[in-house]
């Protein structure tokens, strides 16, 4: 398999942590997207999106979508699990997947902070201001979760889906100096996680590009 990624890409992140935890060998294709790479006829003819990551299968086939990514992912090498065998939990743990996926993330990446400088003339105070206020909205919800469980990761002892989304915007939380001293949960499992050595070899700085 090829993963076409870039190293401070926080969807990338989370595949790169799924194959880690599945034992799954893939060659790593780096995509600029500071230098939008992303956007070049090679790339668009991989993945139409022009997002990361996309992973190419075996076949010749690309995938793309880092939720849809990790759901065939389990689908198809289910082993060590990522979603619980009880139907409860694992909505639970979707519950978390989208927390992230769809209300924090989205609203963070650069395609819509470049949009609001382009647009609205946003200087970096009203950028910053925009990653703190809908990260904290986000994490404040999550933090509520995470201390009913109580648990070294999100749900139980073993890492989930919820914890390979909820690593990499801890991480980008870090990078932009959001105030984390409200969420020692959120904190206490981001924590526990990048310490396993999946999440360890996943991390941004510990890719081919990171020093791009």
């Amino acid at each position: 398999m090829k993963l076409y990624s870039y190293f401070r890409s926080s969807a990338a992140f989370r595949i790169r942590i799924a194959l880690q935890l599945k034992g799954l060998e893939y060659d790593y294709i780096a995509v600029n997207l500071l230098k939008s790479e992303q956007k070049s006829a090679s790339y668009l003819a991989k993945n139409p999106q022009g997002l990361l990551p996309a992973l190419e299968l075996d076949s010749g086939q690309t995938l793309s979508q880092s939720v849809a990514l990790l759901e065939w992912l389990e689908e198809c090498h289910p082993q060590p699990p990522l979603l619980p065998l009880d139907a409860l939990q694992r909505a639970r743990v979707r519950s978390v997947v989208n927390s992230i996926t769809c209300d924090v993330h989205p609203l963070c990446n650069m395609a819509v902070t470049t949009y609001l400088k382009a647009r609205y003339e946003a200087n970096q105070q009203d950028i910053m201001h925009w990653y703190h206020t809908w990260m904290q909205r986000g994490f404040n919800a999550i933090e509520k979760v995470l201390a009913e469980n109580n648990t070294r990761c999100a749900f139980g002892n073993e890492p989930s889906m919820a914890d390979i989304c909820i690593v990499p915007q801890v991480y980008n939380a870090r990078r932009f100096n959001i105030d984390l001293a409200p969420f020692p949960h959120l904190v206490r499992v981001a924590d526990y996680c990048r310490s396993l050595p999946a999440f360890s070899t996943a991390s941004p700085e510990n890719q081919p590009d990171s020093n791009d």
